[in-house]
């Protein structure tokens, strides 16, 4: 596996987003499964595991946990904090929190559950407008040097929150939605990195399935799949969205890849700090996700991808408005 820099940690150029197998897009999958998922993922290279104490709440970070113990020196972990939920019990409560005392009472639960002594990158998951980004850096900050934590990150912030929080401590990477249908940190956040030195994590870089060509207008999302209320899966919005995959079809057939490889290879090629975390839950997926490093993009391929994205409207709000308030602040 190839590899990359965010800011000055090195990793592997594709990470593993490991929600899926607890939270978000359906039934969880067997923990059994899930673990042998990620160590999967481990033997072939990847080191960069992406968790979040929101993500069931808690029990993506215990899977994440239970399956990296025994090659917990050779991976690192990235995990996040923000959302209002109780550090002991779990139990979701409306908002965002990102007091500094519920910073340090969620580390100390990241810990456990991730069966570790420090958490390589630790990420706001939202910015908290009722808590100075200076407070949350400076948080961070003595969590690393309590060797708690290593790295400090940030998920959907803004240009200037970023600018204000690297002065207080180092960023190291920033995670926000980002893909071929998705381009919204291209305008401010993207220049931002390029300037200060900081990676870029592109959370969905496979637009939420839709990339890899297997989702149509037909598809049905179970009820607990949080698919079925976003406004860019509704029928309607699908349909006239299909015009994307159909071109990521075309440039796939032509470089004898697959359209979610295509997708990610379209992110590789962007910046060298840019590392994407797709998820999956199935193994022969991983692999073809992984074989995305391999596909070599061509200076046609990137423009005719820029002429359609330049003529076309992507249908519908990338996140319900109740999720899509808390970011790019």
């Amino acid at each position: 596996m190839q590899k990359r820099k965010l800011g000055s940690l090195e990793v592997s150029a594709l990470g593993y987003g490991c929600m899926g197998l607890s939270y978000g897009y359906g039934p969880a999958t067997d923990r059994r499964e899930g673990i042998n998922l990620i160590r999967a993922a481990a033997e072939r290279g990847v080191t960069l595991f992406d968790t979040a104490e929101t993500y069931g709440p808690f029990t993506n970070e215990e899977l994440v946990g239970e399956a990296l113990a025994p090659i917990r020196h050779e991976i690192l972990v990235a995990t996040k904090f923000g959302w209002n939920i109780d550090p002991q019990t779990g139990e979701r409560r409306p908002g965002l929190n990102s007091r500094p005392e519920h910073i340090r009472f969620a580390a100390e639960g990241m810990l456990k559950r991730l069966r570790t002594d420090h958490i390589d990158l630790l990420y706001q998951h939202r910015v908290d407008p009722e808590v100075p980004i200076e407070d949350v850096a400076g948080v961070l900050k003595e969590l690393i040097s309590e060797g708690k934590v290593n790295h400090y990150g940030l998920s959907e912030a803004g240009s200037q929150t970023i600018r204000r929080a690297h002065a207080i401590h180092p960023v190291t990477a920033i995670q926000s939605e980002y893909s071929i249908w998705t381009r919204d940190p291209e305008a401010e956040v993207l220049p931002t990195c390029e300037e200060l030195g900081i990676g870029f994590v592109p959370w969905s870089p496979l637009g939420q399935g839709f990339l890899t060509g297997k989702i149509d207008s037909r598809t049905n999302f179970d009820s607990s799949d949080f698919r079925a209320s976003f406004p860019r899966f509704t029928q309607e919005a699908r349909e006239a969205n299909l015009a994307i995959v159909e071109l990521l079809k075309q440039i796939a057939e032509r470089r004898s890849a697959t359209p979610a490889q295509v997708a990610l290879a379209w992110l590789l090629v962007r910046k060298p700090w840019i590392v994407p975390i797709p998820g999956t839950t199935k193994l022969h997926r991983l692999e073809e996700n992984l074989g995305a490093v391999k596909v070599e993009l061509t200076a046609e391929d990137l423009s005719e991808i820029e002429t359609l994205f330049a003529k076309t409207s992507v249908h519908g709000a990338r996140l319900p408005e109740q999720i899509l308030q808390y970011s790019n602040r």
